[in-house]
């Protein structure tokens, strides 16, 4: 093995196990030898378990981030942004399920209640592209005038909830399905 591919390794085993088991049934012995490396080689790169899920949040994040700024539609008016943010988020999460189910459990977790508390709040220079295009929208009237926490839960916990169906095989997820979701979700937010 590579020495390069060892934090990578890591990486892969911990979001495997945590995506199946969870944070609390994915030991560090667990994510070593599933990714098949000496122990003092985990901790050189990870000195906790806890800065291991940290650290994948954030590569998963930097990932999706990236995802839906590539070719996101600057100049489009304030519903085609709405719409191609959706879509890419679908599409995303429906190619990578383990990343999927690893964010709702971040999320849901102690490690995520702060970062989303913040995000969802407001804190002073978090410019979160959905966050930023909510804002844009009560401004310009487009949008309902709702705290944009309100706005967050009205237009993605369907997506959140649809996409976990689609993971566990209860709906499947098309473009034509995708297409009516993101438009029942812009009825939910849109004045």
């Amino acid at each position: 093995m590579r020495k390069s591919n060892k934090r990578s390794n890591v990486m892969q085993a911990a979001l495997e196990l945590i995506a199946e088991r969870g944070f609390h049934d994915a030991p560090m012995a667990m994510i070593i030898e599933k990714a098949g490396v000496a122990s003092g080689t985990m901790y050189h790169h990870f000195e906790n378990k806890d800065i291991l899920i940290t650290e994948l949040y954030r590569e998963l994040e930097e990932k999706i981030s990236a995802t839906l700024r590539e070719g996101y539609p600057v100049e489009r008016p304030l519903r085609g942004k709405f719409f191609y943010l959706i879509r890419e988020l679908f599409r995303y999460f429906i190619k990578n399920p383990l990343h999927f189910r690893y964010m709702a459990q971040y999320f849901n977790s102690p490690y995520g209640i702060s970062l989303r508390r913040d995000r969802l709040l407001g804190t002073p220079g978090n410019h979160e592209i959905l966050i930023d295009l909510f804002e844009e929208g009560i401004t310009q009237q487009i949008l309902k005038n709702l705290p944009v926490a309100v706005l967050f839960s009205l237009a993605l916990g369907p997506l959140i909830s649809l996409i976990r169906d689609h993971i566990q095989g209860f709906v499947n997820l098309d473009e034509t399905l995708i297409k009516q979701t993101t438009e029942a979700c812009w009825d939910a937010i849109k004045r």
